[in-house]
């Protein structure tokens, strides 16, 4: 036996996993929030918003978990599941992979 109660192991594992500085926290609470952000809008898995709507939601471009280019040449940028193009100056397609 590697604990000597549930307790025990759950608070080993959580100290494991806790994220270990405050710029890691810092940027998984954006990342979260941007998250957040695009599952409310983008409830049906496709949709247009415009770059000062979410700009005024608080949304940080900044951060991203990952960039696609397509082989026709388009490039998004994803958090997780949910990604967004550029159309435009204002406009901006979001969309949702299905996994």
């Amino acid at each position: 036996k590697k604990f000597c109660s549930d307790s025990c192991r759950n608070t080993y594992n959580n100290n494991q996993n806790k994220d270990s500085t405050n710029l890691m926290r810092r940027i998984n609470y954006i990342l979260r929030k941007n998250y957040r952000i695009l599952d409310e809008i983008n409830v049906d898995g496709k949709a247009k918003t415009t770059k000062s709507k979410l700009i005024a939601l608080g949304f940080d471009f900044s951060y991203i978990t990952q960039m696609i280019t397509y082989k026709n040449g388009a490039t998004y940028q994803f958090i997780y599941d949910h990604g967004y193009k550029f159309l435009d100056d204002e406009w901006i397609l979001l969309v949702k992979k299905m996994v």
